[in-house]
């Protein structure tokens, strides 16, 4: 016999391998996609926010996001694992040192920003072209460096 922490478990990675879920942490900027059913037809609204916190429970997973909208600050907490969520998007990485960003409720304007994370690049692109070596190509560099 299953427990309910098996079939929780066993419902989050089937619908992890149907819907492609990035990994974002709070205070990261996502687009979150809802799939809102207006009679008989359905449409996708976007809602657009920093993530101030984020519960990882299996299946009860959720998110905050918060937004200012015509000066009004709305939050919505959406269920990560919900067939309402049509898709999530990491619009822009931020630099946090906290797992829930309440503080960000009382505070308007620059004291809100977030600073983004910069990610690091391991190794360097070069563009290498070949070029034929020549007594004019010789006698350039030499003029160059005098």
């Amino acid at each position: 016999m299953k427990t309910i922490e098996e079939i929780n478990q066993a419902s989050v990675k089937k619908i992890a391998a149907e819907k492609k879920l990035p990994d974002f942490f709070t205070g990261d900027i996502v687009k979150v996609g809802v799939r809102i059913t207006e009679g008989k037809r359905d449409r996708i609204q976007y809602f657009e926010g920093v993530c101030i916190a984020k519960k990882n429970r299996d299946l009860n997973s959720s998110f905050t996001v918060r937004k200012i909208s015509f000066g009004e600050g709305v939050e919505r907490t959406f269920a990560l694992y919900s067939p309402i969520v049509d898709s999530i998007k990491v619009i822009r990485s931020g630099q946090v040192r906290r797992a829930k960003l309440y503080y960000l409720r009382d505070r308007t304007g620059k004291s809100a920003r977030i600073s983004e994370k910069i990610k690091k690049k391991i190794g360097i692109d070069v563009e290498v072209k070949p070029e034929e070596i020549t007594e004019e190509n010789i006698a350039q560099a030499i003029e160059e460096k005098s």
